[in-house]
């Protein structure tokens, strides 16, 4: 049965009511309703409009009572506006201004990434010359970041993440490697100049490309193994030529290396279908690294040892040591954050190239500040290392 009849108003007349045949016998109609004459009254000056006319109700008006059966029952307005059909087309010009938005919001992302590195990395080596105690200045770093963040979840500036058990369990070997990585590499600043810390940590990609072509069997094409060759003799030769070369420096900056590869490994295959932010993300990394850091952390130096240190410190440094332990401790964790949310909003070719380019900014400002006395070849090793980096960074896409 039919709900509703819809006519134009250009060919409902008035006397379409008053002599229009009807099948049968002729109907009898009682007196219409107010409203209804003066709609009809009106029918003939408005006969030429096109608006719609939508018939709404004929309880007012009585057929027989024999039709009243055969007769649909509806409701009637006038249509007296139109609705505009929703459609999301962006104009070439709205397009612009959205992608202009973008890259400027990524170039600063990038902008403070590295400023906040610089910063941390200054005043890491300012703590560790003064106070040769890593896994304590580790341990800090993770603690400053993951109380910053429990205090922004319990006072809602930033969103509590919804995690679940799977996800921690997940998040556990990411967080092992994170911390190994994070105290190798403090270990190796509090012994060699920063800059030849992040010279050797430049040949990453090396040991992601080999942990993942001999434990993952995962091969790679010819120009990523090409561009290898001059990451390891970029950063053979500076090893060779730096003169305050420490092996253990060399090596922990190698075992980080190793240790983040594994990181990003494990945070690759763990975390698929996990949805949760960057900065959620590496705050919950930073809280579980600190459970599993902060035993070690006791067992290796233990209390006695940092309370002499801290004394020693305090009275060759005087006050501004606090600030440099609590600076080294925030911008850890705030360059790191970040870095995360940076690669929540590119790709990671582009990524790879703002990472290059955060060691350059690094090592090129360490240098300068502590005065860092660098050779020719030296700095052409750098070169050579930062300059595969950035060839694998383009071969491996």
């Amino acid at each position: 049965m039919i709900s509703s009849i819809k006519y134009s108003t250009s060919s409902l007349t008035c006397s379409a009511f008053s002599s229009r045949k009807l099948s049968g016998p002729r109907p009898q109609f009682y007196t219409l309703p107010t409203n209804i004459q003066q709609n009809t009254d009106s029918c003939s000056s408005h006969s030429s409009s096109q608006r719609s006319l939508y018939m709404s109700s004929t309880g007012n008006f009585t057929l027989l009572p024999k039709l009243r059966k055969s007769v649909t029952e509806c409701q009637a307005y006038e249509a007296d506006k139109s609705r505009p059909l929703e459609i999301n087309i962006e104009l070439p010009d709205e397009q612009a201004r959205l992608e202009t938005a973008q890259k400027l919001k990524i170039g600063l992302y990038f902008a403070t990434w590295w400023a906040l590195n610089v910063v941390f990395n200054i005043y890491n080596k300012k703590v560790l010359n003064a106070f040769p105690y890593p896994w304590l200045t580790s341990t800090l770093s993770l603690a400053a970041g993951s109380l910053m963040m429990l205090i922004s979840w319990a006072t809602k500036i930033a969103e509590t993440p919804k995690v679940s058990l799977e996800f921690w369990k997940a998040l556990l070997p990411v967080a092992i490697a994170h911390t190994i990585g994070h105290v190798a590499a403090t270990v190796s600043m509090s012994k060699v100049a920063v800059s030849f810390t992040h010279i050797i940590k430049s040949g990453e990609p090396a040991f992601s490309v080999l942990v993942s072509r001999f434990l993952l069997g995962e091969a790679f094409p010819l120009p990523v193994y090409l561009s290898l060759l001059p990451i390891i003799g970029g950063c053979a030769l500076t090893a060779v030529t730096e003169l305050n070369f420490d092996m253990t420096g060399f090596m922990g900056a190698m075992i980080s290396n190793l240790a983040f590869v594994f990181r990003n490994i494990f945070s690759k295959k763990g975390m698929k279908g996990m949805s949760v932010s960057g900065m959620n993300y590496y705050a919950c990394l930073s809280i579980l690294s600190l459970l599993l850091l902060a035993p070690f952390a006791i067992a290796v130096e233990g209390p006695k040892m940092w309370a002499a240190g801290w004394q020693t410190a305090v009275s060759q440094i005087g006050p501004n040591f606090v600030w440099w332990v609590i600076a080294q401790s925030v911008f850890y964790h705030l360059y790191n954050q970040v870095s995360y949310m940076s690669l929540d909003q590119i790709s990671p070719l582009t990524f790879s190239v703002g990472n290059t380019m955060k060691r350059i900014s690094v090592i090129v400002s360490s240098i300068i500040i502590f005065h860092t006395p660098v050779r020719p070849v030296n700095a052409l090793g750098a070169a050579i290392a930062i300059l595969g980096t950035f060839i694998y960074s383009q071969a491996k896409q």
